[in-house]
């Protein structure tokens, strides 16, 4: 029998409906018993509340209004909900530690309100890693999603000890991935900027 072989399936990048199938309230459509959204947090959930924002910008400066941003983080002790997280430390069960937004489609911001994440210990219970939250953003015009993280400028002890930030080899290129904190109406906000390309692009992790 001959053998067939196929073309390679063209690919795309996240298209205009990524709204609707992941993130509908935003898009105007309430089809989800249990929507993911953007709160991460409850009445019981433990630690000290943040609010995280930001924009996404493209590689001329502007802000990108059509982006799926999802984060994820350990808990205020420094703990993952999963089960690979075999550190000796409380799960929180009031915390899922994961959430999902898009890029406001009128200013292009974003937002999450959660909690601040405790340190973490690196692979094998290694070097413990500054407290900070993993992104991960697709949109139009990106094949593969890119993650990037997030560590907060009022640990700066931790973060020069941290083994990630300390594998970037230019520390101006570091800055791009610390948040500063401000205080806005009694609320502690992280102010998150990622930009996609240009001399301020953000440093993305192969993972």
């Amino acid at each position: 029998m001959p053998v067939t072989f196929l073309g390679e399936t063209p690919s795309q990048t996240a298209g205009p409906y990524v709204h609707i199938g992941l993130i509908p309230r935003q898009a105007g459509f309430d089809i989800f018993a249990q929507d993911f959204s953007n709160t991460l947090v409850g009445p019981e959930t433990k630690g000290e509340r943040i609010r995280i924002e930001g924009c996404i910008f493209d590689g001329s400066g502007l802000p990108t209004k059509d982006v799926l941003v999802e984060i994820w983080q350990a808990n205020a002790a420094g703990k993952y909900n999963h089960p690979a997280d075999l550190q000796d430390k409380p799960l929180d069960p009031h915390f899922r530690g994961w959430g999902r937004t898009g890029t406001n489609f009128t200013s292009g911001a974003y937002a999450f309100e959660t909690v601040k994440p405790g340190p973490v210990a690196g692979r094998k219970g290694r070097k413990m890693m500054a407290p900070h939250v993993n992104f991960w953003i697709a949109a139009r015009g990106i094949n593969i999603g890119l993650s990037t993280r997030m560590y907060f400028a009022d640990e700066a002890e931790a973060n020069a000890a941290d083994p990630v930030l300390n594998i970037i080899e230019q520390p101006p290129r570091r800055q791009t991935l610390i948040a500063p904190r401000t205080e806005r109406d009694g609320e502690i906000v992280y102010t998150f900027d990622i930009h996609l390309q240009g001399d301020r692009e953000t440093v993305f992790f192969d993972i």
